[in-house]
């Protein structure tokens, strides 16, 4: 197994990723715990023990049971099975679980501890990580939420070869962009994948941990920008929110990078060889790299304007000579000609 801390103080945690770490749940689950609200779905074959009286809760499958209905519906259950500020949460399954039973712990007595256990690629190098909680709205993704740091999290890479083809490939997409978050010439693709699935959450740690609650922009001190983790998601979202579009969420992140890195070119901060590191290392997870056919630019840049990182004109997280940085009023102009290329 290899662990990877959380350093927050008195809030420390530790991921802990290999083959079974989920049968390690009862070790991690609070010594005042009497009962444990396990939020799953129908879909995710994976049973936990956490060694303490336990009920299944399931929600919805997809985005569309992101939703605050699902978070009050998950409270009231919580409260019919007595489930108290002493007790805990294990949330089982990919992000969509994650996401939204962290938020229901969150808000539930005013914070009971979660424990996550990612099911997904994508939740055990993403979705699980840095305490981010939240559901969509109908005008974007994740606009309600907050940070709720879990008590420990288990990636067991031994979950992942249940998951079909497509939804392995939707987690590399998210891994991607870790490709270019690291040290300068680390070759995350040598890596086994425990090791690099350890990588990826030790490279997150490294923005989340100095920047928990998303305060630090380019221009600030004392740490690397934790929105700096959105590479390649302000496109994704807009054709996630947009809706209509044969896309998982990692995919439409490998779209993102590709654009992004594209775009950072046009802007005159990175090479051509760089965009073709890029392009590689999408093609090496065999993610498509282009927007979906019939793809709406007007509708995808008005989108982007409502992101997380805007401050009132278009803001992206882009590639450069100081590494990937937030950059924030770029031209339109430039935004729609980069649309318009992936779209050819």
């Amino acid at each position: 197994m290899i662990r990877v801390p959380f350093d927050f103080g008195d809030r420390t945690y530790d991921v802990t990723v290999g083959a079974g770490a989920r049968h390690l749940l009862h070790e991690v689950i609070p010594a005042t715990a009497e009962r444990a609200a396990v939020v799953t779905q129908e879909a995710v074959p994976v049973e936990v023990e956490p060694g303490v009286e336990r009920k299944v809760f399931t929600i919805g499958a997809g985005e569309a049971a992101k939703t605050l209905a699902t978070v009050e519906d998950l409270c009231s259950r919580f409260a019919r099975f007595g489930l108290t500020r002493r007790d805990v949460v294990v949330a089982v399954g990919g992000g969509v679980v994650t996401d939204t039973a962290g938020f229901a712990a969150a808000v539930y007595h005013r914070g009971v501890t979660v424990v996550h256990v990612p099911t997904t690629l994508l939740g055990q190098v993403d979705a699980a990580l840095g305490g981010k909680t939240g559901v969509n709205l109908p005008e974007g993704k994740n606009l309600v939420g907050s940070f709720w740091q879990p008590g420990a999290v288990l990636c067991d890479t031994e979950v992942l070869g249940t998951l079909p083809p497509r939804e392995y490939r939707s987690g590399c997409g998210e891994m991607a962009k870790y490709h270019f978050l690291g040290r300068e010439g680390e070759d995350l693709e040598a890596l086994a994948l425990e090791a690099r699935v350890a990588r990826s959450v030790e490279i997150k740690a490294s923005f989340v941990v100095g920047d928990e609650r998303e305060l630090l922009d380019a221009d600030g001190a004392g740490g690397r920008p934790r929105a700096c983790l959105n590479y390649g998601h302000t496109l994704a979202h807009a054709l996630e929110t947009a809706g209509g579009y044969d896309l998982r969420h990692g995919e439409a992140v490998a779209i993102g990078l590709v654009f992004a890195a594209r775009l950072a070119a046009g802007l005159g901060r990175i090479d051509d060889a760089r965009v073709a590191r890029h392009e590689a290392v999408v093609d090496s997870y065999a993610l498509d790299r282009t927007l979906p056919a019939g793809a709406d630019t007007g509708e995808l840049l008005a989108l982007m304007r409502r992101d997380k990182k805007s401050r009132g004109g278009l803001s992206f997280v882009l590639d450069g000579p100081a590494g990937v940085e937030p950059v924030h009023d770029v031209a339109p102009a430039e935004v729609e000609a980069i649309l318009k290329e992936l779209a050819s």
